[in-house]
């Protein structure tokens, strides 16, 4: 059923480090939502912090967007009838309502210090008793104000608080109650004139016609303050309605902790430096705290934002899962055109990825080999260790793989192999050389699994890879006799 009023969300991220992976699954659920709804998702940032804020997080926000395939109605780079979108940028608009606010006693100046306020909140503590704004400036005088201000005393903004309990339904969470004395008077303006958070976001939303706030878990205890503070906005004829809120279940990471910043696997750019595919990500993080159904975890974006509701989101912590996203990505990487996937490695075969030489690149063995390394990489970078043999003069020395591969007699074993491979039809594709391979194998009493491995190292040097004779057919005869005759010559060495 289509909503009344048309659906407006927002994502206002805060310009500071690295894009988290918690922030972009919160995006993402803004994104569906408003796209599910054929409604609006505004883009806004929250820069009013200059001592963490910087111009370089705030421009990779916006490349990390645009490559995740995020588009937005309004905000930066496309503007809107309620510019300017950085926070920074409306001042003078905060500062209006906070004047408004105060002359409406919706709220008042606070002219306690940090000290008093630390040891009122102790004594609290102490007497088991709840340790926020005790509510001292509420009703000062102007005698008292003006003494205050005597002594030197600077004051911030304190919104009033209702002295009744606020009940609202979050689409997540269902009906929740929030008493008065759990939910004191709270600052929205600094002594130096610099609104706060409690104050711009609401105010922003407001203005902006905001229909629904879909943000953190970590945000909840701010949401009773909010709703407050709309009621005066709408008394004051600043708002017009209040916003539907949501608030999403926390991103867990190792040990059952909420996944930080500092956690190296909640790095957005990571995944990207990996090769992800941004398909693959947004899969997995869709899958943070909802499903797509019982019996299906891959989905592609326009199925997603088909089926997305914020009804469906789970309250309960989603957890990590760093095996699980990669094996999703995988399966995005099959479901590429192949020359899709061709496109899409480019970045990892050339420099600083690519261990060969740029003119050692032969175009036509990668264009016959992708179709089988599409099979097996889990992310995009995993294509350069598993081509780099076929543009290498020489194969990756890899010691490790040597000693694992090179057990029992692999001297006889490779030189029955080099003699079989040489007889072989390699007109005829891999089948030819797999049987050679195989037959010489059986000589020696080995397995294919067993015969194939010091050839593998011999001729790519590592255990693992793209199949064996497919990779030998794109090599060429003679460059995989090379390369045996060079493993022959290191074990007689």
């Amino acid at each position: 059923m289509a909503n009344a009023t048309p659906v407006r969300v927002r994502f206002c991220p805060s310009p500071t480090g690295n894009p988290h992976v918690g922030l972009i699954r919160t995006a993402l659920f803004n994104w569906a939502y408003a796209r599910h709804n054929k409604g609006s998702l505004v883009f806004r940032i929250e820069d009013t912090d200059a001592a963490r804020d910087s111009e370089e997080s705030y421009q990779q926000l916006l490349d990390s967007f645009h490559w995740l395939g995020f588009d937005w109605d309004e905000g930066p780079e496309v503007g809107g009838p309620h510019a300017p979108y950085r926070q920074s940028q409306r001042m003078d608009i905060y500062k209006d309502v906070a004047d408004k606010l105060l002359a409406g006693g919706h709220a008042y100046h606070c002219y306690c210090t940090t000290e008093e306020l630390d040891g009122r909140r102790e004594a609290a503590r102490a007497a088991g008793k709840p340790s926020g704004y005790d509510g001292t400036c509420r009703t000062l005088t102007e005698e008292q104000k003006a003494a205050y201000e005597a002594e030197g005393r600077t004051s911030i903004v304190r919104f009033r608080m209702p002295d009744e309990p606020i009940t609202f339904t979050d689409l997540v969470r269902g009906e929740l109650t929030f008493t008065p004395e759990n939910v004191p008077d709270y600052g929205i303006v600094r002594a130096n004139g610099a609104p706060l958070y409690t104050l711009v976001n609401p105010v922003d939303d407001a203005l902006m016609g905001i229909t629904h706030v879909l943000r953190g878990e970590d945000l909840l205890s701010s949401t009773p303050r909010q709703l407050a503070l709309y009621k005066a906005l709408i008394e004051l004829g600043i708002a017009q309605a209040v916003p539907a809120f949501g608030h999403l279940p926390y991103v867990m990471g190792e040990g059952n902790k909420k996944l930080s910043k500092r956690d190296p696997q909640a790095n957005l750019n990571l995944y990207r430096e990996r090769g992800f595919l941004p398909e693959g990500l947004l899969n997995y993080l869709a899958l943070l705290g909802w499903s797509f159904s019982a019996d299906q975890d891959i989905f592609s974006i326009p199925e997603l934002i088909e089926k997305f509701d914020i009804a469906d989101v789970n309250a309960n912590p989603a957890r990590f899962d760093l095996k699980k996203a990669e094996a999703i990505n995988a399966d995005h990487i099959r479901r590429l055109d192949v020359k899709d996937f061709i496109t899409a490695c480019e970045p990892w075969l050339k420099a600083p990825h690519a261990n060969w030489e740029p003119e050692d690149f032969d175009e036509a063995a990668w264009q016959a080999i992708a179709p089988h390394a599409q099979t097996r990489v889990t992310v995009l970078s995993d294509i350069t260790a598993n081509v780099d043999f076929l543009f290498r003069k020489e194969p990756v020395e890899d010691e490790a793989s040597w000693t694992k591969a090179m057990k029992g007699d692999p001297v006889a074993l490779l030189t029955t192999a080099r003699a079989k491979l040489e007889a072989a039809d390699w007109a005829s594709g891999p089948e030819p050389l797999k049987e050679a391979v195989l037959a010489a194998g059986e000589e020696h009493g080995l397995k294919l699994g067993k015969a194939q491995a010091p050839v593998r190292v011999a001729v790519t040097g590592r255990t693992v890879g793209l199949p064996l004779f497919e990779s030998l057919e794109i090599l060429g005869k003679e460059r995989t006799l090379q390369r045996i005759d060079a493993a022959l010559a290191k074990l007689a060495g």
